[in-house]
Formats: structure tokens, C-alpha cells, sequence
């Protein structure tokens, strides 16, 4: 017989109580707790069984797929928590208080658990923000135009020409496209009335759209079928909407070409920069990369000039124009604003928004709101007062206690800025210093209400196997961006920023994130599941198929990111060789330890003085390894890794996130075991110390591998634009340089005649292999020469190297007048050589004999590739031949 069957709120219960049977903390009391859709009572009862206890019906949703005891639900959520973490490292995803270059990037911090809004909810968020984002364009209007609200009085003169971000120089400007804005953020916190209340807006550069793509493809692939039961909106028409509202307003129209100014890869949301200019198909710039010429933007790239029509900016307005505003600005294209106000370039959002997101502006939203739309705000702000006014000023400074105190121009040097101050958590003599700071400069002060925030569930998954469902206060920011006919779409989701329990963390300071779900209308039809690989198209027009434009700052980046790899794989592999050769049968061969010396000392491995290995084995073979991390040693194999990842963070929107990855991955692990003997917590008597040479040779082995994977990725997955072309043709020059010297001094120190010499010349060419398979034990000058020198189809001979190279640099033949054409015709060529008539049969060499054929066409190889690395240098990097670019138009 069949057992009595549950009924479906039996089950309902069932998984919530074993949902809560998880709970170790929930919101506090007074705060809205999101979990149970209701704000937690004055006294919580600890004591009140679960099954008394109920969840909100979005959580429901979420919880009833996760049909699992509490023990195996843990278990489950612990290992979907490390799916994310994990996710995260892959992706790259990082955020960085202005990393530093010899600091490892900061993973981006996201929360197991996403925020959900139901319906009813979302319609009060998006209402508003569409009525705030009208609002906000009609103040800019003002502001820029007429100035009747500072002139009839509902706006001070003060927060507005007298805010640091208001930027004279575009008063009277219209707006290209008819919109100043287009796109802003609003920052939204629930309060214990289960209503949602603004905390600020932001209009210059707001940071958060790539961020919140990546939490939602991360998230949503953990908990699939909760995601179709909501169901969940989706994200990507909003970005389309974005592009295609900026191409429709600008200049040139539905064809335009936007690129996205960032502040380069030091910049705290770079990783978001690089993603969203690959996820968007556009350009991604920094200030050098463009030029103004007749009011005109252009971005220099390899084939001229090329024409920007439009500027997604994620540069503060101040940095924006060093003629006009900034002058020590290098973010910057002088002459921009000079361009805006010609009209020739809608930059996003135009130039001296900053005013807005002044704290002090929400207090006069409602009645602007009146008088600007005649209607009464739908999302009510949180009470704030610019003490700038007598009245206010007088009425507020008895609320320190209830207040937080924030900046009236947060982020200008010129005038004060301080962190916001939460009045509840100043002593008595704390709070009268600061009313008395306050008195002093009223202006640059703002007093806000402080509002209990709600919390929202997080997973603490902690290693020792007591995790649980922890609560911590959460600001939801949302976004609103403009479509082609002018009007305002809101991103059916956001980035929700959870701060610790005492309240919130920026992100600068250790705060976490979610994703943000937002339920589709019952009455709609449940759109397609998600896709990770889907991406927006780079046109309206899918015939219009624009070339990948390739900017001389990238040409140059990829241009030493591929002379870096190599380098790096070439002194790595001379490293190898010479351990081995110290601490093997042939560690007293004269030429052998000639050869290790003379080549470690010109590749700069180790330092100046240190004895030749000939003279003090150990001493070189210490210095050999200590070399290897050595960062102010420009030639180390550590320094050149390094380099090979800082050139190529320049580049990262280039980048598969495998790439990337891999390149971390190297970093990281050939520095680890040094900087862990270099760690405080190391024992004094081991810190300091040279690794042993079997771990160096292990460490070595590991990271030559690595490389060989870097230089998969850099060979098979990227596409065969001019940008990689410049990749290549670094790493060839690198590799005709060093193996041509290589094998010269080879020659000169008779490595050849000793069997143990030829074999080091075949391990420092990567060709041993190669050679036993088609010469066996037949081991002549002239079978040397012919797999190292001619052979067409080796990778590692010069003669495949200068073929290659002479290849790509007839494939840039269009490219600065044929210059490159030139330099292929400079290269050897040893097509139809024979290796008998660069080394004759039976030749020797002696100081009385002359040298051969084969070390006068060495020299010739090693030189050829300095001319040509420097005339590719003069030609696209220093532009010393400006004179040559062509303006497209």
C-alpha cells in the first residue's frame, strides 16, 4: 500500500523548516528582514519554534527546489558556494582600491543568495526612478540652459554653479542627441515600512553594470530551477537598448562607432571596463589613445585615424579635458569638450552631471518634482538637510544623534570631504565637535536621517563545517538608461551591495554582492532560459560589419606582451640548462661553463661580479636562482613574467578568460614559494634563504609548462587582426635575437666538437627531439645547421623565424605607407641554403683560420632584429611618423 500522500503545503513547510533549521542570524530588531518578507518585532522570541515560523513566497519559491534535509541542504550549498568562488577566480573577476603593480588583483566578493523583488515591489522602484530620471534631466536642462531654478529660489546657487563638478564652460550647450543623460544609477534601501527609499543617485560614471551581468550568469547557473520558477527577467535588452539609444543620438547615427573611456588597468573596476567593452562591442579606450582635430574626436589606431562618434565615459568629468579642466590630467583628450559643444561626439553621460549626485540636491527633489513635472515623487528619499540653510541648518544640528553626516561635494579636493559619520556611534564630545564643524562650514555639510536598512539572507560557508544562513544589510542600485527615441528604460534587476551587520561596506572596504531577481508579471510569457555565451550585437545593422579596430596603444601592449613570453620562455629554458649543467656529469667542461656564464651574464641573470661558473660553481649557481625573482633586476625570468601579465591587463578586453587566466595562474605560482620564504610568518632562520636546486628545477619545469599553454592561447585563441600580428612579430624578433646570439657564442667557444656542447645547443633551441628523428646520432656541424639555421618546417630555426616574421610584416603592407615592406626585404633569407656553405665540411675553427660563413650571418640575424623591433617601434609607437596617418572619414 502506498503511504498517505503530502499535500502541497505540508511540503511547503517541510522546506522551511529545514531551511531555518540552517538560520544561525537574522535581521535585527526594527529592520525589515527579507527572508520573511515582514520587519523583525521590537523582542524577538529566540525561542519560537520553527514551525510557527514563516518565510515570504519569493524565498518559497527559492527554497522548495531544494528538496534536501538541512544536513544534505548544507552540504549542497557549501559545495554551490565554492562553484562561485571558484567561478569568479576563473572569470577574473576582480575590484581593486587602485591596485598596485606588484600586488595580486582582489576577487570580486558575491553572495551565494540573490535579492528578490516581486512584482509589486519592482513596480514602485521602476516607477520612480523613471519619474527621477525625467526629474534629473530637467534640472541638467536648467542648470544649462535657463537657470530659473537658482533664480526663483528653489535651488541654491551653492549646490549648483557653486558645486566643483558644475562645469561653466558647458552652460548654453545643447545636449548632442537631446538628452544630457544616458544613463544613471540610483542607490535603494528598504526600510522597516517594507517601502523603498533613495540614498543617492549617481550621473558621471557609474560603476556596476558588467559587475551585476557576471553575478547574475553566475548565480542563476546554481540555482536553474528556482530561476525558471520565479520566473526571473532578463538583463541583456537593456544594455542593447543603451547602445542602440547612444548610436541613434549620435552624429553619425545607427552605423556610429562608441567607444568606452577608461582610466587604464590600475583602475579599481577595470575588470568591469574590459568586460563591458568586449560584452558591448565597443572600443575600449584611454585618454592617449584619442586625439581631437577640427572639433572632432578620432581614435588613433594602426590603419589612421578613425572617427568616434560617441563616448561611453568611466572617467570623472574632472579628468576629462586637460585643456580646460584638469591640466595634469593624463585621462584625458585635450580639446574634447571643445568637440562635445560642437556637437560632433555625445559623450555619456555629457560633461558636468556631477552636481547631481550632491547629497544635498535630495531635499529639494520633491518640490522640483512639483514644479518640473507637476507631479508628487513616487520613491520617496531619505529626509535629508543642506545645512548651507539657515532654517535647516538650525532645525537639523539637535538630530546629530539620529543622523548621518556626509560631504555636500564628496570627492573634490577643493572643498571639504570626509567620509560619512553615522551620528549614533559618536561619544557626546564627538557629536558637539562636529556640530561645531559643521558651524563652521555649513555648506559642506549634509545631514541625512538614518535609516535601518533590511537585511537580506547570506550563506556563511565556513571550512569547519559549521556553515549557516547568516543576515546582513543590503543597498539595492538599479539603473536607468536611454533608449533611441529619447525616452528611459530601467534594468529589470541590479547590484546589491551587503555590508557587515553594523551596516554598510563599500566595496573599497570589504563588502560583498548579489544578484538581484526580479519576477516577471504572472500575465507574461516566461522568456527563453539564459544564455552564457549570448552577447549583443556590435551594429543594428547585421550586414554592417566593421573591422576590429586596433589602436596604437594596443598595438604596442601586444607587442611586448608577445616579446615578454618569449623572453620569458627563452631565460627560463637558459636557467634550466644551466643548473643542469652544475650539477651534472659535465659540470667541469670548460666550454660548457664558459658558455652558461657568458650567456647568463648578457642576459642579464645574474648580477654584475658575481664569479664565472667556471671559478665558484655554487656561488653562480646561488646567484643563478636567487636572480630568478629578482624585481628591480629588469632582465630576471620573474620580472619578465610580470611583465608579460602587466602588458596584457592593458589589452584584457582582447583576452579569453582562459587567458587571462593562465597568465595569473603563472604569476603567481612561480613567485609563491619565494614569497613564502620571504613571509613574516616564516621562521627568521629560513627567511631570506635560496631555494634548493631541486625545487627551483621543479618550479621551473611547472612553469615552462605554463608557458606552453600561454603560448597555445596566444597562437590559437585570438583572432588574426594587425593587434596580433604585432604579438607575433614581437615574439619572433625576440626569438631571432636571442638564438642567433645563442649560437654564435655556441660557435665562438667550440661547444660544438663536445657532445655534451651539441646537446646543450639542441636543449637551449627546444629542437632535441626534432633532431634524433631526423638525424639520429649523426651529429656534424652541418646536420646542426641545417635543423637550427634552414630548416623551413622547425619552429626553432632561425630560418622558419625570419620566414614567419618576414610574412607578417608583408601582411602590414598597407600599413604606413609599405614602410613594413621594407623591413621584410632586410631579413635573411635561407630559403635553398646549404648548411655545408655556412659551416664547409671539414672546417675548423682556430685563431688563425677566418670565421665562418655561418658567424657573419649571425651577426647579420641578431642585428636585423634590433632594426626591425626599432623601426616598428619608431613607425607605430612613438609615432615619430605622424606625418603618415591618414584622417578616415
Amino acid at each position: 500500500m502506498n503511504g498517505p500522500s503530502q499535500s502541497p503545503n505540508t511540503t511547503h513547510e517541510a522546506h522551511t523548516l529545514n531551511w531555518l533549521a540552517l538560520e544561525q542570524e537574522r535581521a535585527p530588531a526594527g529592520h525589515w528582514d527579507e527572508l520573511r518578507g515582514a520587519v523583525t518585532p521590537p523582542n524577538p522570541t529566540p525561542s519560537l519554534p520553527l514551525a510557527t515560523q514563516t518565510v515570504s513566497s519569493l524565498w518559497q519559491r527559492f527554497i522548495d527546489p531544494l528538496d534536501k534535509s538541512a544536513q544534505a541542504c548544507e552540504a549542497e550549498l557549501n559545495t554551490q558556494m565554492q562553484h562561485v568562488q571558484r567561478q569568479v577566480r576563473d572569470n577574473g573577476i576582480t575590484y581593486n582600491v587602485y591596485a598596485a603593480a606588484d600586488q595580486p588583483q582582489r576577487p570580486w566578493s558575491l553572495d551565494l543568495f540573490p535579492l528578490m523583488l516581486g512584482h509589486n515591489d519592482w513596480q514602485q522602484i521602476e516607477s520612480g526612478v523613471l519619474q527621477r530620471m525625467q526629474l534629473l534631466e530637467n534640472i541638467m536642462a536648467d542648470a544649462y540652459g535657463p537657470q530659473q531654478l537658482v533664480l526663483s529660489g528653489q535651488l541654491p546657487a551653492a549646490l549648483v554653479q557653486g558645486h566643483p563638478a558644475y562645469l561653466p564652460a558647458m552652460h548654453g550647450v545643447a545636449p548632442v542627441g537631446g538628452r544630457f543623460l544616458s544613463l544613471a544609477a540610483f542607490d535603494l534601501a528598504r526600510g522597516p515600512d517594507g517601502l523603498w527609499w533613495l540614498l543617492s543617485q549617481r550621473t558621471q560614471a557609474p560603476s556596476g553594470l558588467g559587475y551585476l551581468i557576471e553575478n547574475r550568469q553566475i548565480v542563476s547557473r546554481q540555482f536553474p530551477q528556482a530561476f525558471e520558477a520565479m520566473p526571473v527577467q532578463r538583463l541583456a535588452q537593456t544594455y542593447r537598448t543603451l547602445i542602440d539609444g547612444i548610436k541613434a543620438r549620435s552624429p553619425a547615427g545607427a552605423l556610429a562607432h562608441i567607444a568606452l573611456l577608461t582610466p587604464g588597468p590600475y583602475n579599481e573596476t577595470y575588470f568591469e571596463h574590459a568586460y563591458l567593452a568586449r560584452y558591448l562591442g565597443l572600443s575600449l579606450v584611454q585618454g592617449n589613445d584619442l586625439t581631437v582635430r577640427d572639433q572632432k574626436l578620432y581614435l588613433k589606431t594602426l590603419q589612421g585615424l578613425q572617427p568616434v562618434h560617441g563616448l561611453l565615459k568611466r572617467v570623472d568629468d574632472d579628468w576629462l579635458d586637460p585643456l580646460e579642466l584638469r591640466a595634469e590630467s593624463s585621462l584625458g583628450v585635450p580639446g574634447l569638450l571643445q568637440a562635445v559643444r560642437s556637437g560632433n561626439v555625445l559623450v555619456a553621460n555629457t560633461p558636468g552631471s556631477g552636481f547631481l549626485e550632491s547629497n544635498a540636491l535630495l531635499g529639494f527633489m520633491p518640490a522640483l518634482a512639483k514644479t518640473l513635472l507637476g507631479q508628487a515623487l513616487v520613491l520617496p528619499a531619505i529626509p535629508s538637510w543642506w545645512c548651507g540653510e539657515a532654517a535647516a541648518l538650525q532645525d537639523v544640528l539637535p538630530r546629530i544623534p539620529s543622523c548621518v553626516i556626509k560631504p555636500t561635494y564628496p570627492y573634490h579636493t577643493d572643498r571639504q570631504s570626509f567620509e560619512p559619520v553615522l551620528g549614533h556611534s559618536l561619544s557626546r564630545q564627538e557629536q558637539n565637535e562636529w556640530a561645531g564643524r559643521i558651524l563652521r562650514d555649513p555648506d559642506a555639510h549634509t545631514l541625512q536621517s538614518w535609516l535601518p536598512l533590511s537585511h537580506q539572507p547570506t550563506w556563511q560557508a565556513r571550512t569547519d563545517g559549521d556553515s549557516s544562513i547568516g543576515s546582513r544589510p543590503v543597498v539595492l542600485r538599479v539603473f536607468a538608461v536611454t533608449d533611441a527615441q529619447g525616452g528611459w528604460q530601467v534594468l529589470p534587476g541590479g547590484l546589491a551591495r551587503l555590508g557587515t551587520r553594523e551596516g554598510i561596506a563599500t566595496m573599497q572596504r570589504g563588502g560583498s554582492s548579489a544578484d538581484v531577481w526580479v519576477q516577471t508579471p504572472s500575465q507574461s510569457t516566461p522568456p527563453a532560459p539564459p544564455s552564457a555565451t549570448s552577447r549583443i550585437p556590435t551594429a543594428s545593422d547585421a550586414s554592417a560589419q566593421r573591422q576590429r579596430l586596433v589602436t596604437s596603444r594596443a598595438a604596442e601592449n601586444l607587442f611586448w606582451m608577445g616579446r615578454y613570453t618569449e623572453r620569458t620562455e627563452n631565460t627560463l629554458r637558459l636557467v634550466r640548462l644551466g643548473l643542469e649543467v652544475l650539477n651534472g656529469e659535465n659540470q667541469n667542461l670548460p666550454c660548457l661553463l664558459n658558455f652558461i656564464t657568458r650567456m647568463a651574464t648578457h642576459h642579464g641573470l645574474v648580477p654584475a661580479g658575481v664569479p664565472p661558473a667556471g671559478q665558484a660553481h655554487r656561488v653562480f649557481e646561488r646567484s643563478l636562482i636567487a636572480g630568478l625573482w629578482d624585481q628591480e633586476l629588469a632582465t630576471s625570468v620573474g620580472f619578465n613574467l610580470r611583465s608579460v601579465r602587466l602588458a596584457a591587463a592593458s589589452v584584457r578586453e582582447r583576452l579569453s578568460p582562459e587567458h587571462w587566466r593562465l597568465l595569473e595562474q603563472a604569476e603567481a605560482r612561480f613567485f609563491k614559494p619565494h614569497e613564502d620564504l620571504s613571509a613574516p610568518e616564516t621562521p627568521s632562520a629560513q627567511r631570506g634563504t635560496v631555494l634548493d636546486t631541486a625545487s627551483v628545477q621543479g618550479l621551473l619545469a611547472d612553469t615552462s609548462q605554463m608557458l606552453a599553454a600561454l603560448t597555445g592561447a596566444q597562437t590559437d585563441r585570438m583572432s588574426r587582426d594587425d593587434g596580433w600580428r604585432f604579438l607575433s612579430m614581437g615574439r619572433h624578433i625576440e626569438r631571432l635575437a636571442f638564438l642567433s646570439h645563442a649560437l654564435s657564442e655556441a660557435v665562438q667557444l667550440g661547444l660544438i666538437a663536445e657532445q655534451a656542447g651539441f646537446d646543450a645547443v639542441l636543449e637551449l633551441f627546444d629542437s632535441t627531439i626534432s633532431f634524433h628523428a631526423q638525424h639520429q646520432q649523426s651529429r656534424t656541424p652541418q646536420a646542426l645547421i641545417e635543423l637550427l639555421v634552414t630548416d623551413p618546417d622547425n619552429p626553432r630555426s632561425l630560418g622558419w623565424v625570419a620566414h614567419t616574421l618576414r610574412g607578417r610584416l608583408r601582411r602590414m603592407g598597407t600599413l604606413a605607407d609599405g614602410a613594413t615592406l621594407a623591413l621584410a626585404q632586410g631579413l635573411p633569407d635561407w630559403h635553398g641554403v646549404n648548411a655545408a656553405s655556412l659551416w664547409p665540411v671539414g672546417a675548423a675553427l682556430s685563431d688563425n683560420d677566418p670565421p665562418l660563413p655561418l658567424q657573419n650571418t649571425l651577426n647579420d640575424c641578431e642585428s636585423a632584429a634590433r632594426q626591425v623591433s626599432d623601426q616598428l617601434c619608431a613607425l607605430f609607437f612613438t609615432h615619430s611618423g605622424e606625418a603618415r596617418f591618414s584622417v578616415s572619414v
